[in-house]
């Protein structure tokens, strides 16, 4: 099985498992480092305590322990995505208008590797963005391809 397969899979088992609590799923990873782990992000407003972790933790690996949908070895962590994950879902983008966000691209976009700017729009190819340079807000708003674009965070300013 491949990992975005499994990472579905694991999706279709989490999401009932919070169901009954008012925490939600931001994402799914399993990925080989030196070891596999199959990571579960989760939140909730005001934040994820130990405890939410733990109880997610637990449940979810008694099912997997059931079902042994993994045959490799690895590590379950669950754990808050961070107050610097990335945006990647639609729901991100959309709760992010008029936000600051920092754009990192794979390959150098009109002379830059990343750009902070503020989010306006977005759509299937596209995000729509007013530039900021030195902290100034341009007023005029531009496309950028989202094929062009390896991450999206929220900026954070210190």
């Amino acid at each position: 099985m491949h990992n975005k397969d499994i990472e579905k899979l694991i999706t279709d088992i989490v999401t009932p498992i919070l169901v009954e609590t008012d925490l939600f799923l931001i994402d799914v990873e399993y990925v080989r480092e030196k070891d596999w782990y199959l990571r579960i992000f989760i939140d909730k407003l005001g934040g994820v305590e130990i405890y939410d972790c733990q109880i997610v933790s637990e449940k979810l690996a008694r099912i997997l322990d059931e079902k042994d949908l993994i045959k490799e070895r690895y590590f379950l962590e669950v754990s808050s995505p961070g107050i610097d994950r990335p945006l990647k879902k639609e729901e991100d983008l959309t709760a992010a208008y008029g936000s600051k966000i920092d754009i990192t691209f794979y390959a150098p976009w009109e002379n830059t590797k990343t750009l902070t700017g503020v989010l306006v729009n977005h759509d299937s190819n596209f995000l729509e963005i007013r530039k900021l340079i030195k902290g100034k807000e341009f007023k005029n708003s531009e496309k950028i391809e989202r094929k062009l674009i390896a991450n999206i965070r929220l900026h954070i300013d210190f």
